[in-house]
């Protein structure tokens, strides 16, 4: 998923929280609503696959496109039985997250954004500014993807995807996507502190130092931007849980 950066995304933030929540709150209750009666006894060539689990689904295609656009290449779906992580793959989905067709207009909004609210200020309005923020946006997102998705995860041995939880209900499973940011899997599957997480946006915003401007380096500047990257990650978090249930009220998949 897009990764945010600082209080440059604030107000955009809102919309996007807001916005979730109100299609969350649509699918679920669609999804409570009473189903129709199965049949007493299903048709003979259903009763082989009905008895297998289902596949893992975390291909890139636009199934798996959250709104058909933003990249989400990092879900599992409904999955008893998922292939083990490598090094190598974990890689694979970090560049594809950071290197997606859609990250490089989402950055041009990002970069008009800050380059309205002048933000940061020492950059000016001119087209020189626009290019900096562009570009910074470009490397908060990049690096962060790298970092948290591939080379924290591949140290520590820890599984970057997400997997959709099989928790019922609305909050619950709320609370159960925003635990993901501190909650994730090795690859042995147990569960563990989500140290390439949090751990790894730390490093983020420390390293993004050497790229800010001056007045954007300090310490409260740095923590600044750790906190605002976990609220964007967990963000991110819901959305993937959701999505399944957004796509098959929009689209039926």
């Amino acid at each position: 998923m897009i990764r945010g950066t600082r209080r440059l995304h604030a107000r955009a933030g809102v919309v996007v929280v807001a916005g979730t929540l109100l299609l969350t709150v649509a699918a679920t209750v669609r999804a409570q609503e009473p189903q129709q009666e199965p049949p007493s006894a299903p048709p003979p060539s259903q009763s082989s696959s009905d008895d297998q689990p289902p596949a893992a689904d975390a291909s890139p295609d636009s199934k798996n496109r959250i709104f058909g656009i933003m990249p989400n290449y990092t879900t599992v779906e409904g999955a008893e039985q998922v292939e083990p992580i490598t090094s190598a793959k974990s890689f694979k989905m970090a560049a594809l997250d950071s290197f997606d067709p859609f990250v490089y207009p989402l950055f041009a909004f990002i970069a008009a954004t800050a380059q309205v609210q002048n933000e940061p200020a020492s950059w000016g309005h001119d087209w020189p500014g626009y290019a900096k923020r562009y570009g910074l946006a470009f490397a908060d997102n990049t690096m962060c993807s790298l970092i948290t998705t591939g080379l924290m995860p591949s140290l520590l041995k820890q599984d970057p995807r997400y997997y959709q939880g099989r928790a019922t209900g609305f909050f619950p499973r709320l609370a159960y996507a925003a635990s993901r940011s501190v909650v994730t899997k090795s690859r042995t599957g147990q569960p563990q502190f989500n140290l390439s997480e949090i751990g790894g946006t730390f490093i983020v915003a420390g390293v993004s130092n050497v790229y800010y401007p001056p007045e954007e380096r300090n310490r409260n500047a740095t923590l600044e931007r750790w906190g605002t990257q976990a609220m964007w990650d967990t963000v991110a978090n819901e959305l993937k849980e959701f999505w399944p249930d957004m796509r098959r009220m929009l689209h039926g998949l």
